[in-house]
Formats: C-alpha cells, structure tokens, sequence
C-alpha cells in the first residue's frame, strides 16, 4: 500500500506540480507574461488538442451522453452543497458566490488532462477531453451568472462559452468522429504536434499565474470552501459512478476530474466582477497545493 501511494505521488502527480513549480520559479526570474502564455494556450493548442483528440475517438454516443449527464450532476450537486454551507455560515453574497465558484471550477484542463492521461494511458484522454469540456462549459457558465448576481446583473455574459476556442473546435471534430471521415495526414500532423504543446504550456503558464498572485490571507472559509472542492467532488463523482453505469476509463476518469483543485479561471472571474478577489485567489492556490495530497489519495482509490 505505502509502495503504491509513493509511486503513486512520485510517478503521476509531482510530474504536473514540478512543470507547475518550473513556472513558478522561473516566471518571475525572466518577466515572463502569463497572460502571453495563457492565450497562446487557450487560442491556439487547446483547440488543437480538442481537435486532434476528438475527430479520432471512438466511443458509442448512449456512453458519451451518460458521462455528460454525470459529469452535470456530479458538479450542481456541489454546487447546491457550497452554497447551502456558505448559507448557513451567515456569509455575505459574494463569499457564497466564492464558496460556489471554487467548488464548481475545477482545473480539469491543466491538472485534470495531464493526470489523467498519466493514471490510465493515453486510451483515458477521449473520456477526460469529454469531462474537460463539459466541466468547462457548465462551470463558466455558473462562475459568471453567480459573479453577475453579486452585482444585481443578469447571465448573459455566460452566453461567451459557446463562442471559446474549445467549443467551436469540437463540433467539426465531432462530425468527423461520426461521420468517420478520414483527416488529411498534414492536418492531422500539424495538430497533432500543436496539441503536443497544450498541456505542458498550460501547466508552466499556471505557476507563473500563480507566482503573480501575490500575499496568501489564509482562513477557515479558504479550507471549508476548498473541502467541497477537494473532498467533496471525488466523493459524489465516486457514489454517482455506478447509478450512471459507468465503468473502467469513464469513471476513473469522471472521478479524477471531479477532484482536481479550483482552476486560476476562477480568480480571473472574480477579479473581473470584483467578488472578493483576494480570497479567491488565496483559494485558488490553497487548493493547488492542497491537492498534492487529495489527489494522491484519489488516484490510490481509482
């Protein structure tokens, strides 16, 4: 058990905290521009990685839906949970809307990906590309229409995810897949080596992220938020896995995503709608070095 857990720590989650660290460490030591490097990501290689990850999978559409169905449960499950604790907590409208949006926006891109991929083989990256992007649609789209709330605004900001890079390089990937069409072998290399790119760019331009955060305020709602997050998300991905009939890769890899720490997005969110920013941001990096220790426990389990 103990060999397990170590190899575990060693061989799959400190791989993603020392390209995280790399860019932590280095990021600020030559003035590099996370928001550069975050853009070049989230224009360029995601859309390719999606691309290139999507119009050659091969999964039954009955199972892509049961994930989908899953992955939407399990998330306003911990949704309906962080708001109802901030609630009874007597919190201000905007530390509910913290606690929400930490819970809900997982770094299912950056961290869940590659960890992913490293826990089950390359086969695991068509169910985990799934759960990324549908996490990543239902949890924007929750972030700014409970950020809205906070200011008396309405959701139609949330209406920008359906215009993101992700979403708009999925659906002709889809097509593809479905209709088994055969892609160009200069398409498929060109994307095949940008999507190379996307996750250990993503990984380097979130420690630079977080380099740049500055002063951590630790506090208990910083924990409790980060409990249902951490704690919270595995557990209701774990009990839902088997009543949506889910098994091998679906569900290692529906849980694993449902575990991963609160996303730098989130803190993005709230300094543009100006919900409690510094907290935020202190969550955000409590849960990334917090996770260290959840997801070892989590991938032992899977």
């Amino acid at each position: 058990m103990i060999g397990q857990i170590t190899s575990i720590f060693f061989d799959i989650v400190t791989p993603v905290f020392l390209v995280v660290l790399l860019g932590y460490l280095l990021g600020p030591r030559f003035n590099l521009d996370a928001r550069s490097l975050s853009r070049t990501s989230y224009f360029i290689f995601l859309p390719a990685f999606i691309f290139d990850t999507i119009s050659t999978a091969n999964i039954q559409i009955s199972v892509a839906f049961q994930m989908i169905l899953y992955a939407v449960v399990v998330h306003l499950i911990l949704v309906f949970g962080a708001f109802v604790i901030a609630k009874v907590l007597g919190r201000s409208k905007e530390i509910v809307a913290a606690y929400v949006m930490i819970a809900v926006f997982g770094n299912v891109g950056n961290f869940g990906l590659s960890m992913v991929v490293f826990r089950f083989g390359e086969m695991a990256k068509v169910p985990a590309t799934i759960y990324f992007l549908v996490i990543l649609m239902l949890s924007f789209t929750i972030c700014v229409g409970i950020a809205s709330w906070t200011k008396g605004g309405g959701m139609v900001a949330t209406l920008a995810v359906f215009k993101s890079p992700a979403i708009l390089a999925f659906v002709p990937s889809a097509a593809i897949a479905a209709a088994d069409l055969e892609i160009p072998l200069f398409v498929g290399r060109t994307t095949g080596l940008l999507a190379g790119a996307m996750i250990p760019t993503m990984l380097f331009a979130l420690g630079v992220q977080l380099a740049s955060m500055g002063q951590a305020k630790f506090s208990l709602d910083v924990v409790l938020s980060n409990s249902v997050r951490l704690i919270g998300g595995p557990l209701v991905a774990l009990l839902l896995a088997a009543p949506f009939g889910l098994t091998g890769l679906e569900r290692g890899s529906g849980i694993m995503q449902a575990s991963m720490p609160a996303a730098v997005l989130v803190s993005i969110i709230a300094m543009e709608y100006d919900v409690v920013p510094d907290f935020v941001t202190t969550a955000v990096l409590f849960s990334t070095l917090a996770s260290l220790v959840t997801l070892t426990a989590v991938i032992y389990l899977v």
